[in-house]
């Protein structure tokens, strides 16, 4: 059975007077009251820490060192019916928290879409005690990324983070996420890459790809937040979880640090985001197709699953799959394309072609697809469009 994935920032409906993420109550309300009023409270140091372990000095000194990086995002936004965000109510006021992380010194913050998409206020909490106001400066529902800007905090208070390379990340790579879960700021989880190239979706018909998965705990509020390696390099934004419960599973999805690198120049610096657009649907290589094509077991791909009418793909003759037969009591398609490299990069599932594009392609670009068809290997040259 297929896992529901859900956004993970911490939602209020303040019109149904009802606290989604850890329910409605008193108690609950003087511990947010408590929290705002001094979101960077911290237990006061009476001695240096005695550290049994290596690792226990290298967490320690790398919270220290990020924490104050690392924002609180209180959001009130007034919900429209077209809201992507799930947890929201169809109309009235809501609350929102997540988390975002300070770029540079001239105030500007990344954090997700989902996070400040359609917010009429929002409040930044710095670790420090300082509350200040920020402004929307771009919005990219595509890769589920934002970027806001304060204004009144001095340059020498800005901390911004440095960001990694997601191209050398491995599995079993140690993490750290820090973050707002369920309105707790500054909060640290660790765990390690689960997995690399995962395919999520988007806030818009686009799938998100090279995305990062990590067993951190992550929860609602962790949204925007960075995930972290052990050097204090950002290598990703947390923004989904996988769970049935919208708590933490052990599953949670990061928005790859390359892409977020990308996004981030393209807003500050022309306020949008432009993407390369090919024209197909697609799914990953199956026994189904390997039976129906009569192909090794080893062969890697894409099957095209559908071409739009006038795209590049169109185009540039990529064709829709026809003629099916039965396997297995399934319809298969016995007259299908399938994609195995772009540029002379191997294609293993659609996850690795969603990535390319967007990290390694822009509109009007032209790349060569390698496409297995009726057992022969061609060169479709395509010129890219954009979104």
């Amino acid at each position: 059975m297929r896992k529901p994935i859900s956004l993970i920032t911490s939602v209020v409906a303040l019109a149904l007077v009802a606290v989604l993420a850890f329910g409605a109550g008193s108690s609950t309300a003087s511990i947010q009251a408590a929290e705002r009023a001094n979101p960077a409270s911290q237990p006061a140091a009476v001695t240096t820490p005695i550290f049994v372990t290596d690792s226990e000095r290298i967490l320690h000194d790398l919270y220290n060192r990020l924490a104050p990086s690392v924002v609180s995002i209180n959001v009130v936004a007034r919900s429209s019916g077209n809201t992507q965000n799930p947890a929201m109510p169809s109309d009235g006021l809501i609350e929102a928290t997540g988390t975002g992380f300070v770029v540079d010194t001239l105030g500007h913050i990344v954090t997700n879409n989902h996070v400040v998409d359609g917010a009429t206020r929002i409040e930044v909490n710095f670790f420090d005690g300082r509350i200040v106001r920020a402004e929307i400066v771009g919005l990219d529902p595509d890769s589920d990324l934002a970027v806001i800007q304060v204004q009144d905090v001095p340059a020498e208070d800005l901390h911004p983070v440095t960001l990694g390379d997601s191209e050398n990340l491995y599995v079993g790579q140690e993490v750290v996420a820090i973050g707002s879960p369920f309105n707790q700021p500054w909060t640290l989880t660790t765990g390690i890459v689960s997995a690399l190239d995962r395919s999520i979706r988007g806030l818009t018909q686009f799938s998100i790809g090279s995305v990062i998965q990590t067993d951190a705990a992550i929860n609602p509020g962790n949204s925007g937040g960075p995930l972290l390696n052990l050097a204090g390099e950002v290598i990703g934004v947390n923004s989904q979880i996988m769970s049935e419960t919208r708590s933490n599973s052990g599953i949670g999805f990061a928005i790859p640090s390359n892409l977020v690198q990308r996004v981030k120049d393209a807003i500050i610096n022309t306020g949008d985001v432009n993407y390369s657009y090919l024209g197909i649907s697609g799914q990953d290589m199956n026994l189904y197709f390997l039976d129906a094509l009569g192909l090794p077991s080893d062969t890697r791909g894409i099957v095209v699953l559908d071409v739009s009418n006038s795209s590049p793909a169109a185009q540039a003759g990529l064709r829709n799959p026809s003629n099916p037969v039965q396997i297995d009591g399934a319809r298969i398609p016995h007259t299908v394309d399938v994609i195995t490299a772009i540029d002379g990069v191997n294609l293993a599932n659609m996850a690795d072609l969603i990535g390319y594009l967007a990290l390694q392609t822009s509109p009007g670009q032209t790349v060569n697809m390698t496409v297995l068809r009726d057992g022969q290997t061609l060169n479709l040259p395509i010129t890219l469009g954009a979104r």
